[in-house]
Formats: structure tokens, C-alpha cells, sequence
């Protein structure tokens, strides 16, 4: 509803001019209409300060009022002032006025009047319009809103700031730190303490071999029953936790002792209270709900372990993989994701030293290897995105490829080859960053096998066009951005060792086997440069315009193609008859392609410029190697063999351009 000016409004605020009607009511001349209503002529609509409204957009002006309010009062909603709610009905703002209509004139400030051309005719100030209740009683259905509501007293866009991270100083500063702080350093300061008093008991022979393990295993299990009688209290939870921390590293301690030093418990028996010590650990930091706490657990236990076998052996690998399988259901408890990191880190490194000293079976690092990349994927099932567990997939086949490098070429072809096989399916099968970072993986354990079993770069190139394919049919990136590498690493190998700038150049004479090598290769690099782009294309990963991708893409099908016309021409007619014959139909060919692209790029640009490109090289080629190298019928076949290609291209490339 609408009071008169210098009253108070429904909302208690006093009423300006130009303020928005309620739905149903009558429309005042020289005031603007409300939602839904049609506006009386003449009638300029009122703007926020500094903004004005788009066409056919008026402003809306009213209280603060939110839309749940509204509705369960029985309000109409009024958005934040200098909000322009939308009128279809509504003519283009314009600041001239209207030819016969009466014009507003300006109220005087501090009479809470409005001026005389705001009043309708007939009706006084105080008055309300005709169907309107007045200023101080409320619209029919409609409460009496009071101005003493929280809701009008504060904003309807409320921005939440976030306070920043505290910085070192900070932190130290806080109340607390500094106990925390002090409690740390106590419980390192206590280890060293005991590990002090053992060597001094050893070096005077106080007690006995078999009373200092004794001895050791009372004061670690004191001090783990410390720090829980401690934890039962609040304030003194922080000393808890490092008791706590110091006691399982004496115990751990005590076990080496116990099991390499004085021999009273075989390694297996060693490793198994080592174990109980890691579980009872986890445990009780789940039951604290300590990631700290697990985390020293785990990291004690993977630096003691080590010192019970005396090396890197099967045994030390097996218990590392025990321990790292035991945070598994403690991570999917409690979400702690940095500890499969630190869960795996200990038999992945134990199996790459293994691997390096050869102390290891093939079938520990296997396991190292399929255990490390199985935990990594149960965990990422809760959280696809989760870093940490991501790296330790990516880590994961470092070991076996390890195995593979210093292992005979059958035995490496199966070890890489079976890893690229097993990720490469992981990757099919699961879906997300995890199947995305095992298909990384198994495709750079493809690649090691491809190189091992094979020489030169023939099968590389093959397996990327099977990539580039495979990335288009999928959709994928990630196969698009592999085929790029195994294209490379390809055509430089076949660059190397297969179609080399030798054979192309020199007349020689080449064994028969070699040529058929040649051709293979320099057909698969010619299907490469050309599978790449338009797989790319497909998936719009680059743009058609950029000279970037398509240069180099362009010399390496002129390269494969001149590779692959030469051999063949090469192994039909062998020695210089054959080279001749084939340069011949090289030069020829270029010309027929730029004829091809030519007509093609009539609609498409980069193609045309390709066309034009190839002109240039082949004219190029004539008169650079052409001229130069060949000889008698050769030389004249390539001339003009080429030149009437080009008339009849450019004859035929000209009808066509008029015709369009």
C-alpha cells in the first residue's frame, strides 16, 4: 500500500515519494505503479542514486523485507532498494516529461509535504487514494509491522568473510602452545634418555642382556599407561599424548634389542611383536581420535623395522605390507587420508633398496607393489580427489619397473608389459582422477616394455595411433596427451635407427630387411602425424587456426611420406634405379597432395595454407635436391611431372574459386 509522504508507511519508516505500491491498489498519478499494475501516464519512474534502469525496468523501493517473512505474513516482498524489478508493461525510461500530463514538482525539504503535482486531484496529503487505507492503519490481511523487528534492522545479502590462516606467531602465541610445545620436546628428550641409560648399562655391565630388555619393555609400558591414566583429563591430554609417543618408540626399541641385538626372539617372533605394538598404536590414536598420534605409530615402526631383519629382505617387506594393510579400515574410519601416504612409503622404499641391492625376491616387490596400489584405491573410493592416496597409486609401480630394468629381457618384458596390462584395465574399469592416474602409470609401463622387447621406434608409433584413436572414441585427454609422448619418443627412435636422413639422401645400396623395417616405420610416422590432429580436432583440445600444432604435424607427414614412397620404390628396383625412380614419384606425390588440399581448402583455411605450403616445398625440393641429385630420365620425369600437375592445379583451383 501507499501512504502519503512524510508519514509512516507499513514498515514505520516514513514514506518517500515514488514508493512502490501494494499489489491490488489503485495507481496515483505521479507515482509509480506496483508489481503488476499499469502506470499512470506522465509518470517518470524514480531511480537509485546513481543507477539507472535498463529499458523497461523500474525501481523498487520498500522495506526490508525477506521473501519467508513475506509469505508468512501475508506481505508482499519488497527487494533491497536499487533493485529493478522488471515491468513488461512499462515504457523506456526517458527523463523528458510528457507533453500534457502534470508534472511533479520538487517537495520542500524538512515540510514533509510532497509537492502539489504528486497529490491526486481532489485529495489532500493526509489522504489516502481511492482504495487505499490510510498511512497508519494496515491493509486488510495484513499484520502491523513494526519497526523494532530484527528483520528490518539488518540487511537481506549478509557476505560471510572468512578470517585468514594464522601465521607461525600466531599460533605460538595462543594459550596452550607453548605446553604442547614443552611436552614434545620432553618425550624426544626422555627417548634419548633411555637409550642413553642402555648403552651406559651395557658399556659398565649393570644388568644382564636379559633384565635391560626386561627393564625396557617395564619403562615403555609405564609410560604408555602414564599418558592414558593422563588422557582421562582434559587439560593434561597434551602430555598424554606424548607419553604416549615415547612409551611405543621405547617398546619399539626394546623389540629391536630384543630380536638383533641379544637374539632372545627370532626375527618372525620380533616382527609379530612389532606388530602388536603398531596395532595397539592405531587403536588407541582412533580411540584419541589422534592423527598425530597414528602417524608417529606408523613412521616408528617403519624406521625400527629395518634394524629387526638386519636388511632388506622379504620378511622386512612382508611386515611393512602387514602394517600398511592395518591403517587401511583406519583410514576409511576416520578419513585421515595422509596416512596411507605415510603407510606406504616404508615397504615402497624398502622394495626399491631391495630391488637395487638384489636382496629381494620378484615376488615381494610384486607385492609391494599390488598391495600399495589396491590400499591406495579402497581409500580412493571414499574420495576420488583425495591427494595423498592419488601420489600413492602414482608411486606404486615404481618397484616393479625397478625389478624390470635390472632383470633379463624376458623376465623385464613380463614384469612391465603385465603392470602396464593390470593398470591400463584399472584405468578402463574405474572411473575419476584414480583411473586416471593408473592409466598414467600403465602406459609409461607400457612404454618401458615396448623399448625393451623392441628396437627402434616402429611399435611406439603404432601404439600411438591406437591411442589417438582410443582417445577420441573415449573422450579423453589424458590418451590424447599419451599418444602425443609416444609419438615423439617414437619418431625420434625411428629418426635414430629406421628412416634415417641417410637413407634418403644417399644413393646406397640397403639390405632387404632393413628397407621393409624403413617402410614399416615410416608408414606408421605418416598415419601418426596425421591421427594425432584429427583425434586433437575432435576434442577440441586445439585450436584449427594455431600454426603451433599443425607445423610440426606437417613436416613429420612429409617425412613419413617421402620415407615410405622411397622404400617402396626401393624394394621394388633396388640400388640407384630404385632411389632415382623414387624421388621422382616423391616430388610428384607432394604436388598431387597440395592439388588435394587445395581443393579442400576452398571452405577450410588451414587447409588451403597447407596446400600452399606443400607448393613451396616441392618447388623447393626441385630445385634444391632435384636438380642437384638426379639425373637423365629421373630429373626430366620429376620436372615435368610436377609442372603439370601444378598447371592443371592451378587452372582447376581458379574454375573453382569463380565458380563460388
Amino acid at each position: 500500500m501507499t501512504a502519503a509522504p512524510g508519514e509512516p508507511s507499513a514498515s514505520g519508516r516514513p514514506a518517500e515519494s515514488g514508493s512502490v505500491a501494494e499489489p491490488g491498489d489503485a495507481a496515483v498519478p505521479g507515482q509509480p505503479a506496483g508489481p503488476g499494475q499499469p502506470l499512470a501516464p506522465g509518470h517518470s519512474y524514480p531511480t537509485a542514486p546513481g543507477r539507472p534502469p535498463a529499458p523497461g525496468y523500474q525501481a523498487a523501493q520498500g522495506p526490508y523485507l525477506y521473501p519467508a517473512y513475506s509469505a508468512a505474513h501475508g506481505t508482499a516482498f519488497h527487494p533491497h532498494p536499487g533493485y529493478y524489478s522488471y515491468n513488461p508493461y512499462a515504457a523506456p525510461y526517458s527523463a523528458q516529461p510528457v507533453a500534457g500530463a502534470p508534472q511533479p514538482s520538487t517537495p520542500q525539504p524538512g515540510t514533509g509535504q510532497p509537492a502539489a503535482g504528486d497529490v491526486a486531484a481532489g485529495q489532500s496529503a493526509a489522504q489516502p487514494g481511492h482504495g487505499q487505507p490510510a498511512a497508519d492503519q494496515p491493509a486488510q490481511g495484513q499484520p502491523q509491522a513494526s519497526s523494532q523487528h530484527p528483520l528490518y534492522s539488518q540487511p537481506p545479502f549478509i557476505q560471510r568473510l572468512y578470517p585468514p590462516a594464522p601465521t607461525l606467531r600466531e599460533r605460538l602465541s595462543r594459550e596452550g602452545a607453548g605446553s604442547r610445545l614443552l611436552a614434545w620436546i620432553g618425550g624426544a628428550v626422555t627417548l634419548l634418555g633411555v637409550v642413553l641409560l642402555l648403552i651406559l648399562a651395557i658399556q659398565r655391565g649393570w644388568l644382564a642382556p636379559l633384565p635391560r630388555v626386561a627393564v625396557g619393555a617395564v619403562f615403555g609400558g609405564i609410560l604408555v599407561g602414564a599418558g592414558a591414566w593422563l588422557h582421562r583429563k582434559p587439560a593434561a591430554r597434551t602430555g598424554a599424548f606424548a607419553l604416549v609417543a615415547t612409551g611405543i618408540a621405547t617398546l619399539y626399541l626394546d623389540t629391536v634389542a630384543a630380536t638383533s641385538l641379544y637374539d632372545f626372539l627370532p626375527v618372525p617372533a620380533g616382527l609379530a611383536v612389532g606388530l602388536a605394538i603398531a596395532v595397539g598404536g592405531l587403536v588407541l590414536a582412533v580411540k584419541w581420535d589422534s592423527p598425530l598420534l597414528a602417524h608417529a605409530v606408523v613412521g616408528g615402526c617403519g624406521v625400527c623395522a629395518p634394524l629387526i631383519t638386519w636388511g632388506f629382505t622379504d620378511e622386512l617387506v612382508t611386515f611393512l605390507l602387514m602394517i600398511q594393510i592395518a591403517t587401511v579400515p583406519v583410514q576409511l574410519r576416520r578419513s585421515w587420508s595422509p596416512l596411507s601416504f605415510t603407510a606406504a612409503i616404508p615397504p615402497l622404499t624398502a622394495a626399491l633398496i631391495g630391488v637395487g641391492l638384489h636382496t629381494l625376491p620378484v615376488w615381494a616387490v610384486l607385492a609391494a607393489g599390488v598391495v600399495s596400489a589396491a590400499a591406495a584405491l579402497v581409500s580412493l573410493r571414499r574420495n576420488d580427489s583425495e591427494p595423498y592416496s592419488l601420489s600413492v597409486l602414482a608411486v606404486s609401480p615404481l618397484p616393479i619397473l625397478a625389478a624390470a630394468l635390472v632383470s633379463h629381457r624376458p623376465e623385464s618384458v613380463l614384469l612391465a608389459g603385465g603392470t602396464a596390462v593390470v593398470l591400463i584395465a584399472t584405468w578402463i574399469t574405474v572411473r575419476g582422477n584414480s583411473g586416471t592416474v593408473a592409466g598414467i602409470a600403465g602406459l609409461v609401463a607400457g612404454m618401458q616394455a615396448t623399448v625393451t622387447q623392441f628396437d627402434g621406434g616402429a611399435v611406439l608409433l603404432g601404439e600411438a595411433v591406437v591411442l589417438a584413436f582410443a582417445a577420441k572414441f573415449t573422450r579423453n585427454r589424458f590418451a590424447l596427451g599419451g599418444s602425443l609422448v609416444f609419438a615423439v619418443i617414437g619418431g625420434l627412435l625411428a629418426l635414430g635407427s629406421d628412416v634415417t636422413p641417410a637413407l634418403l639422401l644417399l644413393p646406397h645400396w640397403h639390405p632387404r630387411d632393413l628397407l621393409l623395417t624403413a617402410l614399416a616405420s615410416a608408414a606408421l610416422l605418416l598415419a601418426a602425424a596425421i591421427a594425432l590432429p584429427w583425434a586433437a580436432i575432435r576434442l577440441n583440445a586445439v585450436k584449427t587456426a594455431s600454426l603451433v600444432p599443425w607445423l610440426p604435424a606437417g613436416l613429420c607427414a612429409l617425412y613419413g611420406a617421402a620415407g615410405l614412397v622411397l622404400t617402396a620404390s626401393m624394394l621394388v628396383a633396388p640400388g640407384r634405379v630404385g632411389f632415382l625412380v623414387g624421388h621422382t614419384l616423391v616430388t610428384v606425390s607432394w604436388t598431387v597432395m597440395a592439388y588435394v588440399l587445395l581443393l579442400r581448402g576452398i571452405e577450410v583455411v588451414a587447409l588451403r595454407i597447407a596446400g600452399l605450403v606443400l607448393v613451396a616445398a616441392a618447388v623447393a625440393k626441385l630445385v634444391l635436391f632435384d636438380l642437384a641429385t638426379l639425373d637423365g630420365l629421373a630429373r626430366v620425369g620429376a620436372f615435368l611431372g610436377a609442372g603439370v600437375i601444378l598447371l592443371v592445379a592451378g587452372a582447376r583451383y581458379a574454375r573453382v574459386v569463380a565458380s563460388r
